[in-house]
Parts: structure tokens; sequence; C-alpha cells
């Protein structure tokens, strides 16, 4: 073996670099295993407050190697979100509010019905918001420029009003992508102050969106919160009730008419007295509102209609304090009707708009009041914002309460000054996101330019608010429109599954290859041990995150690994039955495997980028740990493998490379593949015709990834039925959800997997909770038989429609790329063609299966983001097996130039001869797939479920085919050339098939008839080679 000794090195280099990296991760988990231990009590029972107080104590401290324990935490080779919970989230920055901006909040109709229209459009379209906006502002006025919208005083240094529509665009698209850019940066401070370890954000190349990971997290509602917060902070003037008080009374007159119209068939609204606490509320607001009222005759005399009125203002508005009324929360749709109607809008001063506070209270009755603001904003801008604040931290006011100070610029502190001196004695209201933090009195001027906002909150409440504010103002809104919750029990379940899946489909791998190989089974043993070694030291030296589909895709490396290992070890038997020495066998055997070797790999490895670039989450752990697992399967069977075997014929050694059973088991095995074909054909068809018949009548079971909605895990404490879950829910949903067993088999599961649209549209800050709040509200009907909420996905229409086609475009690509491979390397058409076919029959088998399956099976066969990733795999692996047999059709044909078997003859023996490496590989592939399906967990039944049909639909394909149509197309050309010999080069080119060398030709019967006889005639010759390859 050549270089051997730069090999040796080379080998120690990168286990030494694998070994570093992989310490980390053992002293970070020590590290935890610690804290948990000093914060668990006599009961076993861990206090996080107390562990997560161990873990602050050394975080900026030296622990390993000069590292803080931070840094060995980043650079641990992490879990992902479904290993150990947490939370992943999909951000769009709202290009309609950018828009909407940029126009200076043009009220224009058609421009907000053009706004409203690209929304609509953007759910099921891939193009741009701003094309789609034009587009949609064309239609509704193809007269008007789109100038005369933007050009305004803010943006006049970029467009004015002779601007073009491509100018104008061109801005747009600018401003879109680089307030994207901006809300990156800013996300990305905030999370960065947050404390979570090992975040992943990222944008999405091509979208205007951002991604975030963040393992661990157990609040969601905090998350959603400090990643949707514009951070738009503001100080205004607050109205007294007594200042509004005309138009106050003119909202409960315009309350009074609608109550009037609702009753009008029992007429008796006006005539109805007031009683009870709405009575007494009337009364207080009047005494309030008096102050400011105008005593005119009218008022004096309808004392009644005045009194009708005050009844029907305080069954919506209660007066909750001075100068504020309040609203139940149950009541705030309908209030913020009330106060939007143009006829109420229309009372209230042109600087008036009202605010929520940010927190409910409890009434004496229970119920949740939500407070209400009227506040002052001249030309709608606030008079002080918060780009003056310079700096903003949490600390405790004088009475020991969370507060955040705030220091401003001077521009600031002088305007604040103004603003307190001008409001001595009145409230002054702080604002963030145009929700009320707090509206203290002021006692006198505020000079230096310093405030504080305090109130009833928490000091994580405080915290976040001073990162938010330091972190900037977003440029616009952002909205969740994708979102994945972990729960952490369901994450601990999913790493015992991942681990005892793992563990017993190697060892039942490294079993089964000794049984089969004998003393060589232990060298490809090391082998595949090394390759672990290896993959697993490389993803900690790239900062990889391990996901369940992760350590499927190790454990599926680690079965493909084994071809490799097979490939050489047949090639080396056929060396040894030909009566060379060990060594020479073994060297010959290595050079002959090579270009299977390296061809079906870099096919599976190709699929892997296409699956890495266009997955994301969980998909892009799967493709990671693929790609990664590929190159040191390569390293390890290549080298590893060699250098053992050096070791052996160093020391005057051989090796046995068959067990006793398994030495003639397919030795001299004459299988006629090729000439049952259009059997296989006609079967094939049958189950894609059964699959297609069945997607148009039935569908298929789409993942909320892919239709859009709300999904939700959700554990009983003992057994219940999908059918009570959904009845229960229905009520509450407005609809019929889609509810599944979750990880059992239908009898007796205590785990259900909810899926509905409800809300999916409403990107409110509340509508998540609100969801959630609604789902446990139905199952509340399930007497006996709690219920808690594990996990939760969201997955706007918007990125539903982009998902979709992003999977359609990554099979597409898949094909082609994998086309061409096969075109340069084996410089023929015809086993392009074969491989495509193979390849969409592949896919067109399994989809027919998830299809008519779905319900059948006690497991869900959704179609989603993993299933496409198991179709790309699969391919990947087809054609892993395909290259294989094709590679062996190329040897057998150039080794039988001039002689008279048929192409069918000459293939189908190179069929025979790849069968024992087929059967070895794809049993070995089958069993931790297999192994995979049964212990692997929820999270990848579906995904394991798709590879392990693949991978026999795959091995059936590669045999029964992709080969066969390899035998047609060549033999197609053949007759050809036959036919018209003197004009072969011609006949070559017209049909692109030029698989037969012209000596070939020569020995082909000299008519049709002829050539038909022979080729209809059974051949029955003994194999052209004596063993397998």
């Amino acid at each position: 073996m050549q270089n051997r000794t730069g090999i040796i090195i080379l080998t120690g280099v990168i286990a030494a670099i694998c070994i570093y990296f992989l310490s980390f991760t053992f002293v970070s988990r020590g590290v935890k295993a610690d804290a948990e231990a000093y914060a668990t009590n006599k009961q076993g029972v861990v206090d996080r407050t107390k562990k997560q107080h161990y873990l602050d104590s050394l975080w900026k401290e030296p622990i390993y190697l000069g590292s803080t324990l931070q840094e060995v935490t980043e650079r641990e080779l992490g879990l992902g979100l479904d290993l150990q919970g947490g939370m992943h989230v999909v951000l769009e920055v709202s290009p309609a509010d950018i828009l909407r901006s940029l126009s200076g909040n043009n009220r224009d109709p058609k421009f907000n019905e053009a706004l409203k229209l690209a929304v609509e459009d953007q759910k099921t379209s891939s193009t741009s918001f701003v094309d789609l906006f034009a587009g949609e502002f064309k239609k509704l006025a193809p007269d008007t420029k789109l100038a005369s919208i933007f050009a305004t005083s803010a943006n006049r240094s970029k467009i004015n009003y002779q601007s073009s529509d491509t100018e104008v665009r061109k801005l747009l698209n600018d401003e879109v992508n680089g307030a994207t850019t901006r809300a990156f940066q800013i996300i990305q401070a905030r999370v960065d102050k947050f404390g979570v370890a090992n975040p992943n954000i990222q944008r999405l190349p091509g979208s205007g969106r951002i991604q975030i990971e963040l393992p661990g997290v157990d609040n969601p509602e905090r998350i959603r919160r400090l990643l949707t917060g514009a951070a738009k902070l503001e100080f205004t003037e607050v109205y007294r009730l007594n200042e509004l008080a005309p138009a106050i009374e003119g909202m409960g007159a315009y309350l009074l008419s609608q109550e009037a119209a609702r009753k009008a068939a029992l007429k008796t609204t006006a005539t109805t007295p007031a009683t009870g606490s709405a009575a007494q509320g009337a009364s207080s607001l009047e005494s309030q509102l008096a102050q400011g009222s105008k005593k005119d005759s009218t008022a004096k005399n309808d004392t009644a209609a005045a009194s009708a009125q005050g009844t029907a203002l305080t069954q919506l508005f209660l007066p909750v304090g001075q100068d504020q009324l309040g609203v139940y929360l149950k009541d705030t749709a309908r209030a913020n009707a009330v106060l939007n109607a143009p006829e109420v809008k229309g009372l209230f001063p042109a600087d008036a708009f009202f605010a929520w506070d940010r927190k409910t209270f409890k009434a004496t009755d229970g119920k949740e009041i939500l407070p209400l603001y009227f506040l002052k904003k001249a030309g709608g801008r606030a008079p002080l914002e918060g780009d003056v604040i310079t700096e903003a931290s949490n600390d405790y006011d004088d009475r020991g309460r969370p507060e955040v100070t705030m220091n401003m610029n001077p521009e600031g502190a002088r305007k604040w000054k103004n603003l307190t001196a001008a409001n001595v004695g009145r409230p002054v209201a702080i604002l963030l996101d145009n929700l009320v933090y707090t509206a203290p009195n002021v006692q006198n001027e505020i000079p230096n330019g310093r405030s504080s906002i305090s109130g009833n909150f928490t000091v994580e409440e405080t915290k976040d608010m001073a990162n938010v504010l330091k972190a900037g103002k977003l440029p616009a809104p952002t909205n969740i429109v994708e979102e994945s919750v972990v729960g952490a029990t369901l994450g601990s379940e999913a790493v015992s599954a991942g681990v005892l899946s793992s563990i017993i489909g190697i060892l039942l791998v490294l079993a089964f290859v000794v049984f089969y190989y004998n003393r060589a089974g232990f060298i490809a043993d090391i082998a595949l041990i090394v390759n672990l070694f290896f993959l697993m030291g490389v993803m900690a030296s790239l900062g990889a995150v391990l996901t369940m589909p992760g350590i499927a895709g190790i454990v599926l490396s680690i079965g493909m690994a084994v071809d490799a290992n097979v490939l050489i070890f047949e090639r080396i038997k056929e060396e040894m039955a030909l009566g060379k020495t060990f060594k020479q066998s073994v060297t010959d055997g290595f050079q002959n495997a090579l270009s299977s070797i390296i061809d079906s790999n870099v096919t599976t490895f190709l699929t892997g980028i296409v699956l890495f670039i266009f997955g994301t989450g969980l998909i892009l752990g799967f493709a990671t740990t693929l790609i990664i697992g590929i190159l040191t399967s390569l390293f390890a069977a290549i080298f590893i493998t060699r250098l053992l075997l050096e070791y052996y014929i160093r020391n005057g050694k051989t090796l046995s490379f068959s067990s006793t059973w398994a030495k003639n088991l397919f030795a001299d095995s004459n299988f006629d593949f090729v000439s049952r074909r259009k059997l296989y054909y006609t079967v094939s068809s049958i189950i894609i015709a059964a699959g297609i018949i069945s997607a148009v009548f039935k569908g298929f079971g789409l993942g909320v990834d892919f239709k859009g909605g709300r999904s939700y895990v959700i554990r009983f404490e003992q057994a219940v039925s999908t059918e009570d879950v959904r009845n229960s829910l229905e009520t509450v949903l407005g609809g019929s959800p889609e509810v599944k067993t979750y990880g059992g088999t239908g009898i007796g599961a205590n785990q259900v997997k909810v899926t509905t649209p409800y809300l999916v549209d409403d990107n409110s800050q509340g509508a998540d909770k609100k969801a959630e709040a609604t789902i446990y509200q139905g199952l509340s009907a399930i007497k006996g038989n709690p219920a808690k909420i594990e996990s939760s996905q969201k997955v706007g229409p918007t990125i539903a429609y982009d998902l979709l086609t992003s999977a359609l475009w990554s099979i597409l690509l898949a094909v082609a790329v994998v086309f061409v491979y096969i075109l340069i390397r084996f410089k023929k058409l015809a086993f392009g063609y074969g491989a495509v076919v193979a390849m969409f029959h592949d896919v067109l088998i399994i989809l027919a299966i998830f299809s008519i399956f779905n319900g059948l099976l006690p497991f869900s066969l959704d179609v989603d983001q993993a299933f496409v990733g198991a179709l790309l795999t699969i391919m990947g692996y087809s054609m892993n097996d395909t290259v294989v047999v094709f590679d062996r059709v190329r040897e057998y044909l150039a080794e039988n130039k001039g002689k008279k078997e048929t192409i069918a003859t000459i293939i189908n023996n190179a069929l025979n001869s790849t069968l024992s490496r087929t059967a070895v590989t794809g049993f070995s592939t089958i069993l931790v797939l297999l192994v995979l399906f049964i212990f692997g967990g929820e999270t990848i039944r579906g995904f394991s479920f798709a590879m392990l049909i693949g991978v026999i639909v795959g091995t059936y394909s590669s045999l029964f085919v992709a080969t066969p149509i390899v035998v047609d197309a060549l033999t197609s050309a053949q007759e050809k050339e036959t036919i018209t010999p003197t004009t072969t080069i011609a006949a070559e080119k017209k049909t692109g098939f030029d698989a037969i060398p012209a000596d070939f030709t020569s020995a082909a019967p000299a008519t049709p008839e002829e050539f038909t006889a022979k080729k209809e005639k059974k051949d029955k010759k003994p194999l052209i080679r004596p063993s397998q390859s």
C-alpha cells in the first residue's frame, strides 16, 4: 500500500481532533450532571432555580483547558429541539406594514385594497410581496403611478413624483430587504442577551424570513413577546375623562342606539331601568363626566335618556379608577369594534387615541378587567419616542419592586423636561408596542433625562424590557409564520428512543457482518466503529446539532457504510477464487471495487446536498449527518480497512471472507432477471395506477407544514379515544379537527395529535395563547382525564405553500443532478434513462403506499418535510444500489466485446454477479431501519417507515426496473444497427444509444428474423465469472 505512513499519520491527526472536540461535550455534560445533583433534594426533586444558580456561578469561570463554562457549552455537540425540548420559530417581517409606512400611512382606498389583496396572494405564490402589490395596484388603478403614493417627504431624496414604477418598485424591494436585515440584527441582539445556550439564528435565503431555534426554553409566550415586539417606545400625555365628557356621552348614545336596534322587537330598551352594579357604575361614571359636561337645558330635561345612555355605556365600559375606564377581558373585541367605529371616532378630538393596559386585574366578582387609556398624539406622533434612549437596565424602585431605568440623549432629555413640566399633577403614559406599561402622575419636572418604568412586573419581565429597548426598535412588525414547541418530557423520551434504537441497530449490523464474513467481518466492524467515532467528532467540530432524524442519519450511514466493505470483500473473494495470492487479491480487490464505491456514494452525497440546501430544522440535521457520514464511511472503508488488511499481509497471515453457511450461498446463481421484465413493468404499473386512483379519490394525509394550521401533541393521564377528543374540540374550535393517535396502537393510547386551522391567520400576540386556552377549554369536557399539551406547531398558509414548492423542486433537482452524474460517468444515455425511470418509480410507489394505507395503519403516514427528506434519501440509496449494478454491467459489456452473447444475457450475468453484494447491503440497511421503526419513537416512525419501504423498493427497482430499461434501450439500438450496418454511426447519433461498440454488431445475426429468433432463445450458458461482486 502506497503512502501507508502518511495515511496512518492523517488518521492519527483526525482522531486527535475528534477527541479534542468531543471532550467538550463530556465536560459540559459532567458539569450539568453536577448541577442537577447539587439541586436535587432528598425526595429526588430538582430545584430548577438552584440548578441554574449553580451553572450561572460557573458561566464565566474557566473550567476546562482555559475555557469558561459558556465556551465549553458552545463547543459541545448540542441536542436538537426534538431531543431536549425547546422552540423553533420562523419570523417574517411584515412587508405590508413596511409599504404602509413608506407611503406615510396613505389612506387611499385603492392602495390599501391592493395591500390586502397582495397579502392574500402571498399565501399561494412565491413571487415577492412588492411585485404582488404592484400587480394588484395596477389592476385597481391602471392610470395611477406608484410615485403618487410613495413620493413622500421622507422618500423625496430617493424618488419623486416623476419616478417610474420600475424605480419605485426597486426602492420598495430594497427597503423590504433592508428591513429584514435590520430585523435580523436586532433579533440576534435580543436573543444573545436572553441567555439561551446554543441558540441558532439564521436568515433563510431567498425568503426574507428569519429562523430561530432556542433549545431548552420552557416559556413560549415570553419568547413570542421577545421576538415579535417591535420595541416601539412612546411617552404621551393622558386625557382625563372629564376632558372627553361630550365624546364619552356620545359613545353612550351610540351604544344605546345599537342596543335599541337589537331589541327593537321587544321595545324595552328605552324603558328598562338601570339595576345592580350597572346602575352604580353609571352613577359613578356620570359623576366623573359631570365636571366637563355641558349643562344645557336639553340635558337637564332628558334625565331618563341620560340615565339610559349611562347604563348602556357602563354595561361595556366600567369605571376602574380616577380618570380611567376598563372592560371585561371577554368584551375587549366588542370594545375595539365600538372605539374604531367611524361614528365614535368622530366624537373624539383629532389628537386622541386609545390604548390598553398591558395587564389585567381581577374585579371583586373574580372576572378579569383590562384597563383602557385615552391618550394624546398630536399629528399621530408621540411627543417623545424611544429612539432617544441611550441606555436601559433592569433595577428596583424604592419599594423593592422590579423596574426598568432609562437614560436619554440630550435632545430626549430636553423634550422629557418640557413634557413633565407641562404635566405636573397629571399622568404621563409610557407605551411599549402600543400597550400602556405605566401611567404615573408627574410630581415635578424631570430635568436630567432619566426615567423609569415601574409597576407590577417580575424580574424576568424587566430584564426582557431592558433587553428589547437596548437592542432597538424593529423596522416593522414581525409575524410568526411557523412555530414548533417541544416539551422537555417529549424530548427526553425521544433521547431514550434514539439512543436505544441506535445501539440496537449498530450492534445488529456489527453482529451480522461477522456472522456473514467470518474473521474478515471483525475488520469491517473496526472500520465501522472508527467511522462512527469520526462522524461524531466531525459533527462536534462543526458545531452541528444532533436531532432525532440526525440519529436516524447516523444509523443509516452505518448501514450504508457496510456497503463499501461488502464491495471490497466481494471483489477480494473473486480475485482469490481466480487463484491469486492473498496480497494480490487484496490489491486487485480494492482497485476493482473503488469505482463502484465512489460512484455509489457520490449519488447519495448529491441527494444529501440537495436536502441540505432545501431542508430546514430536523431535515437539515438529517442531511448534515448523512453528508458527514458518507465522507467518514468512505475514509474508513478505503483507508482503515486497507490498513488492517495490510497488517495481515505484512505478517504473512490470511483471512477467511466467508462463514461456512454463507460460502456457497450465492455461488453460481443464475436467476433470470431480464426475460420477465415485462411482468415486472406490469406489477409496478398496477401499484402506481392504484396509487394514482387513491390519490385522486382519497388524497394524502398532508402534514401541518404543507397544509398550514396548528398541531398539538396532547398527553392524557389515562387512555383516551380519538373520537372523544374530536367531539370535545369541535364545539370550541368551530369545526372538526383532525385527531390521530400519537405514539401508540390506538387501543390504550394516552397521546393524540390534534391538527386544526383555528386562528392560523391571526398574527396578533395573543393568538397562540388564545388557541391553547381554547384547546384546554374543549378538553375539559373529558372528565376525570386531565390533559397536557406536550408540543405544538404552527405553520401559516404562506410558508406552507413555500415548503411544498421547495419540496417539489428539491425532488426534481435531485433527479436532474443524478441524471447528469450518471450520464457523465457512464457516457451512455441508456444508463441515464434507466436511473431516472427507477427514481421516479421509487417515488411513485412510496407515494402510492402512503396514500393507499393512510388511516389504515396504527401510526401517522403524513406527507410532510420529513417524508420528503425520506424520499430524497431513498432516491440516493436507490441510485447507490443501481450504480453498483450499472458499474458491473459496464464492466461485463467491456469484457464481452466480440463475443456472441446477447445484451440480455450479458446484463443478466452481471446482475447475478452482484447478487451477494445486493443481498448483504440491503439486509444490513433494512435491519437498522427496522430497528429505527420499532424503537425509534413516534417522532421518526413515519420517516423510518418510508425509508424501510423505500430501501425494499429501491433494491427491487435496481434489479427489475433500472437495468431492464438499459437492456431494452441497448437492444433497440443494436437492432437498428443490425438492420442497417452501413449506417451504424448515424443510427447511434439519431437514437442517442451508443452503448454497444462496433465490434459487437459484427457478431450479430445477419437478418432481423435470425436476430429475433436468437434473442428469444433462452440462454443456458454458465456465468462468465466464478464468483460474485
